[in-house]
């Protein structure tokens, strides 16, 4: 079922709605009301719930459809009941108003994006910027919030509800359950090999049905305690930070660039057929140092909100958990802490509590008319004063770059005119409309322009060897889907996510003094590019470039440590 099929099923509720006002003696009990409510939502604003379960488990035999039925019998009992747990008429009301803007919103995004409303999209949800709702807002959502979510919201109240004692109310309510259950149990019960494949094989279908995902996601995030700033006490289960005892007469600045949502399909230096990283490679040809590609990275997470976090904690992907990323001190913090000079340069929706204690310097409050023609600025906004503040570095620095990059959907957004090199590009946030070919041109365009801004970065330390030891380091911290299956964008469970959401480009340029420095062996660290690395490398190999060394640090994780020579004064925890 189309949009637009959608929008005329919402309008034919909305004035059967309308005509049962003032219904008197035939207004719909709450339960009935509820079970409205459920079949709504259920089929109309299911869809891709629908499709997914259908291409999922179909079969065309009498089985195959008594199965679907009763799949249909569970979520509708399901989500009835959803509504009759909020006591009273007004609650209710109140609880089914919101639940169809709710179900509007997601089923739009699910239908438009392929997107699950499962708790890291909803924590993506809670930690969006202005910047990046506006890169979202179009008028086919605003169309389908209003028609399909704010008139039914409003028409709710116009239905007469029959008033009940709570008494009447609660051995109402209390029978229908029973039915409900019942009907549950039964359906479960008749097709049980079904829904053990169903529910074993096919998980993230679960994550499409609304408004019942995206509550049961909400609950869930806030169930945990999760918090998105730091609260109380840090946990420093890392312990003390340390230096070597091994003097160097000139400052080291290594810049650590995070990435926004580029893949690794499409970097030209992994091996993808368009030239979109030329200016890169002419970097790596020349002799001012030696720039390296590990070629199998992938990320901690499909998104920002998990990905981010996981990048500068140090726990590895399968010990982090993002409720409690804020409570622990992170990389930065074991940095600082060992006497480095640290600074987070953002161009982004923030840091995810990871700068909290540490100098930040936003983008949306030094904008340049000149980088900032859109609610996002241009990356090269990171980039306008660096010559002069490497000038001031009197002491190892360690500068944080957080990228807006490819962030969709609107790429054509992400990249100045002068970067339109593949043609013709996708120039709205409605993806769905464009052509695969032109999504592509358009994404491809903005990883040139990631490709020219990392190249300006390393041609500004080059400009400073004279007096400075230089690294920098890049990682995006997660892939995208360009439409592949009918998925865009990023954020599925990382289990079932595709493997374009979670490989990610992950690269090194160290200068010629840098590697005198540490005596860092070309030939060594191009070998070590070609192994299996990931996030879980970032923290340790960042502590070990920078001769900072606690009790998490494991060189097995530092993607140096077997091709330099080992500081004076270390020795392995």
């Amino acid at each position: 079922m189309s949009r637009s099929s959608t929008g005329r099923a919402a309008l034919s509720i909305a004035s059967w709605l309308h005509e049962r006002w003032r219904c008197g003696v035939h207004c719909p009990s709450e339960s009935r009301f509820a079970l409205l409510l459920a079949v709504v939502w259920s089929v109309f604003y299911s869809v891709p719930f629908w499709r997914e379960s259908t291409h999922a488990m179909w079969h065309p035999t009498l089985g195959g459809v008594g199965f679907m039925l009763s799949l249909l019998t569970l979520v509708v009992s399901l989500q009835a009941m959803l509504v009759l747990t909020m006591p009273g008429r007004t609650l209710m009301r109140a609880a089914a108003s919101a639940l169809f803007v709710v179900a509007a919103a997601s089923s739009y995004f699910s239908l438009t994006y392929g997107a699950l409303m499962n708790r890291d999209m909803l924590r993506n949800l809670l930690e969006t910027d202005s910047a990046e709702v506006g890169g979202l807002l179009n008028a086919r959502l605003i169309a389908t919030l209003l028609v399909c979510g704010v008139l039914p919201a409003i028409l709710i109240w116009r239905v007469a509800i029959p008033e009940v004692t709570w008494v009447q109310r609660l051995r109402q309510r209390l029978g229908f359950f029973v039915v409900a259950i019942s009907a549950c149990a039964v359906a479960l019960f008749a097709f049980s090999a079904n829904y053990a494949v169903f529910f074993r094989e096919h998980k993230p279908v679960r994550y499409l049905l609304m408004p019942a995902a995206p509550t049961y996601s909400l609950a869930s995030l806030l169930g945990t305690g999760e918090r998105l700033t730091a609260n109380g006490p840090l946990i420093n289960s890392a312990g003390a930070a340390r230096r070597s005892a091994q003097a160097n007469a000139r400052p080291l600045v290594v810049f650590v660039v995070v990435g926004e949502t580029a893949r690794a399909a499409n970097f030209e230096l992994a091996g993808y057929e368009r030239p979109t990283n030329p200016e890169l490679r002419s970097v790596a040809d020349d002799d001012a140092g030696s720039l390296v590609y590990f070629s199998h990275a992938v990320s901690c997470g499909t998104s920002t909100a998990e990905s981010v976090p996981c990048m500068f904690a140090g726990l590895g992907r399968e010990q982090f958990r993002v409720e409690d990323a804020n409570r622990h001190t992170n990389l930065l913090d074991a940095l600082v802490q060992a006497g480095i000079d640290v600074e987070w340069r953002d161009n982004n929706a923030g840091c995810k509590g990871v700068c909290a204690r540490v100098h930040r310097v936003d983008s949306s409050e030094h904008r340049d008319p000149a980088l900032c023609e859109h609610a996002n600025c241009y990356d090269e906004i990171l980039l306008t004063d660096l010559p002069a503040r490497l000038a001031q570095v009197r002491e190892d620095t360690v500068i944080v770059f957080h990228q807006i990059g490819s962030h969709g959907p609107a790429y054509a957004e992400r990249y100045p005119p002068d970067f339109e090199r593949f043609k013709p590009s996708c120039r709205t946030n409605q993806l769905q409309h464009c052509s695969a070919e032109e999504v592509r041109n358009a994404y491809d365009n903005t990883i040139a322009y990631t490709d020219h801004v990392l190249a300006r970065m390393i041609d500004t330390l080059r400009g400073a060897s004279d007096r400075l030891d230089t690294l920098l380091i890049y990682a995006s911290d997660h892939g995208e889907s360009l439409g592949e299956q009918g998925i865009y964008l990023h954020g599925m469970p990382y289990s079932f996510a595709p493997r374009v959401q979670k490989e990610i480009p992950m690269l090194m340029w160290a200068s010629a003094e840098y590697q005198t420095r540490v005596g860092l062996h070309d030939d060594c660290l191009q070998a070590r590019a070609q192994l299996p690395s990931s996030h879980d490398n970032l923290y340790h190999t960042i502590l070990g470039a920078t001769d900072v060394r606690n009790r998490a640090y494991d060189p097995k994780l530092d993607m140096l440590a077997g091709c330099r020579a080992e500081p004076v004064g270390f020795d392995h925890e």
